[in-house]
């Protein structure tokens, strides 16, 4: 089962983002654990991740994450994407990133 880890500055608005990429990968049969969490927890709690993405307004901290938890793809979810709260949109982007 893939995980995707979702990283902002206090998980408030993302973890309704998650609930959206769940709804949508459950109509797409994908399975996959969705968590999100805020960037202070990242070592913790996004080890082990397939994909980590980050919430546009810690998209600054790429370079940080990325170091803290090398090999694991990181990338800045887009921010219209974000704001929609496009689950579906989200999902497949994470996807492309787990397959390269």
């Amino acid at each position: 089962m893939k995980k995707i880890t979702l990283l902002c500055a206090a998980g408030m608005s993302t973890s309704m983002l998650v609930k959206a990429m769940q709804k949508a990968a459950a109509e797409e049969n994908f399975e996959c654990e969705i968590a999100a969490y805020p960037t202070s927890e990242a070592k913790d709690k996004a080890a082990g991740s397939d994909v980590i993405l980050l919430g546009p307004q810690v998209r600054f901290q790429k370079a940080k994450i990325q170091e803290l938890l090398p090999g694991i793809p990181v990338d800045a979810i887009d921010m219209k994407m974000y704001g929609r709260m496009d689950g579906a949109g989200v999902l497949k982007f994470a996807q492309e990133k787990m397959n390269g």
